[in-house]
Formats: C-alpha cells, sequence, structure tokens
C-alpha cells in the first residue's frame, strides 16, 4: 500500500490558489481513478482506491499547509 499526501489550505478562498497544488494533484488523480475523499482521519481527507495495480491512500491535510506536518506525522 501506497501513502499519497498533497499539500494545500483548505476552504474556498484558497481553491485555485498556487499553494494547493497538492490538493489539485490529488484531486486529478482521484477523479481518474474513481476514488473518493470519504473519510476524515488524522486531521486529513482521506480516499482509498487503486492506482496501476497498487493499493492507494490519498490523504489531503485539512490544516494550514505550514502545520500540515500534525496531521502527516499521524498518517505515516
Amino acid at each position: 500500500m501506497k501513502l499519497i499526501i498533497g499539500l494545500g489550505n483548505s476552504g474556498r478562498g484558497y481553491a485555485n490558489n498556487r499553494h494547493n497544488v497538492g490538493f489539485m494533484c490529488l484531486n486529478h488523480l482521484a477523479r481518474t481513478q474513481g476514488i473518493r475523499f470519504d473519510k476524515k482521519q488524522s486531521k486529513a481527507r482521506i480516499g482509498t482506491g487503486e492506482v496501476a495495480d497498487s493499493k492507494v491512500v490519498l490523504a489531503k491535510p485539512q490544516t494550514y499547509m505550514n502545520l500540515s506536518g500534525q496531521s502527516v506525522s499521524r498518517l505515516i
């Protein structure tokens, strides 16, 4: 299983901000692979599925980017 973490700032005000490129990449990957972010765990939105025959967990920390370590450290 692989953990893929996309960093960004949550909230509509940051939706298309350059700091959210990590969220944008994960959203694209999730959309193309049919993965939904349907769980919340460790201060992150989580989606699970398969990419290229590998099980993956996609995670988008829901803290501000400079505090993302609070979430990431719990996930790894």
